[in-house]
């Protein structure tokens, strides 16, 4: 099943800029609005840590 998310997204000096309407601090770019799509894509699956293995750790670090 696929879910939609809406992104807002704007022409800059040189690239597509965009975020996600509901995940704002998720943002990115592309030179095209599909690359724009496909790293605002990728950005979202990181934020989701879709690719941390079962195995994984967590730890609390100071900023």
């Amino acid at each position: 099943m696929h879910s939609q998310l809406k992104i807002v997204y704007w022409k800059g000096e040189r690239f597509w800029l965009g975020k996600f309407v509901d995940h704002p601090e998720i943002m990115s770019q592309g030179e095209t609005i599909a690359e724009l799509e496909e790293n605002l894509r990728d950005a979202y699956r990181e934020m989701l840590l879709e690719d941390v293995p079962p195995e994984f750790r967590v730890k609390d670090i100071a900023l």
